[in-house]
């Protein structure tokens, strides 16, 4: 009996084996949890494409937006353990929901193994071209004179754009009052017309402001400058040392997909990370392309993440409904 036994694992084993190194034999699928059209899910389509490349299959982009990426998150995390449905994981489905909702329907510590970091997509400060600065330090000291009288617009609280905003505000010790808009384009009209004095923003949507000289760019918020905003000092440049804060985007899988499937499938992001019109598609949303990194890396990477946004979160003591998951 002992040796029939055998025989069965051993035959079990050599199947799993054969089936992982034949993985993948079909279409893989990356859900985006993002509308089609937006710099994420130009990322996505970039990214599917060149896997696909890499992989020998093709990747198709399923777009699945809403519940502030949980409905796509929560549907992956149920999905088959077998390689063959990723994420386009992200600072707010791994990171940032956790912290703001008291209720979710995934645990990403639990529920997933993020097998890398693509990209940060660093944030800029921009102010209008009524108030007097030229530069952070001048708005700093513009804010501390005109102290009660600033607001400042976001898209609404919880937001990275906000809680960026209130990280700044705390490192250089100025007021402003939040104004939340219901989307970017109203929050920019908000800033435009004066009615607020600073927002922290998407770089890639300030960006045409910035060019045609409505906004003024004061600083961005990543641990370097930008390509398409070389002249634009870092807020660590800026009189913040350290000061980082950055959405980031990456892949993930089912916690419980196999070793070999998560190595092969991590080994050709490392190739795609690393392929220089991949990079420069990056470049052109104003995206900061990652170096691979190991498990261990990876890992430091999202916990500094989750111990930098949780400490503004509870500072403020930030929460969120959840809703449509």
């Amino acid at each position: 009996m002992k040796q029939l036994l055998g025989a069965i694992a051993l035959s079990l084993a050599c199947t799993a084996g054969l089936a992982h190194a034949d993985y993948p034999d079909r279409p893989l699928k990356l859900v985006v949890p993002y509308t089609p059209g937006g710099s994420a899910d130009i990322l996505g389509r970039a990214l599917a494409a060149e896997l696909g490349k890499e992989v020998g299959q093709q990747v198709v982009v399923e777009n699945k937006p809403g519940a502030n990426t949980m409905i796509a998150a929560s549907a992956v995390a149920r999905a088959p353990a077998d390689g063959y449905t990723l994420l386009l994981g992200s600072s707010a489905s791994m990171v940032l929901n956790p912290l703001l909702y008291k209720k979710m329907s995934y645990v990403p510590q639990k529920d997933y193994r993020v097998l890398a970091v693509v990209a940060e997509a660093p944030l800029v400060v921009v102010s209008n071209d009524k108030v007097a600065a030229q530069n952070l330090k001048d708005f700093t000291a513009y804010a501390k004179a005109n102290a009660g009288r600033l607001n400042y617009s976001s898209v609404g609280l919880g937001n990275p754009l906000q809680l960026a905003t209130e990280m700044l505000k705390g490192e250089l010790q100025f007021e402003a009052t939040h104004v939340p808009y219901n989307g970017s384009a109203p929050a920019l009209a908000a800033l435009l017309a004066n009615d607020t004095q600073l927002m922290v923003d998407v770089a890639a949507t300030s960006l045409p402001h910035i060019r045609a000289g409505k906004l003024r760019a004061l600083a961005v918020t990543g641990s370097e400058r930008l390509k398409s905003l070389p002249e634009v000092p870092t807020v660590a440049e800026s009189g913040a040392p350290g000061f980082h804060a950055a959405t980031w985007f990456g892949v993930a899988v089912p916690a419980a997909t196999p070793a070999p499937v998560a190595q092969r499938l991590q080994a050709a992001l490392a190739k795609v990370m690393a392929v220089p019109a991949f990079r420069s598609q990056l470049e052109a949303q104003s995206l900061l392309a990652q170096p691979p990194r190991g498990e261990a890396e990876l890992d430091k990477y999202i916990e500094r993440d989750r111990a930098s946004w949780g400490k503004v979160i509870r500072a403020h003591n930030i929460t969120l409904e959840a809703s449509g998951t």
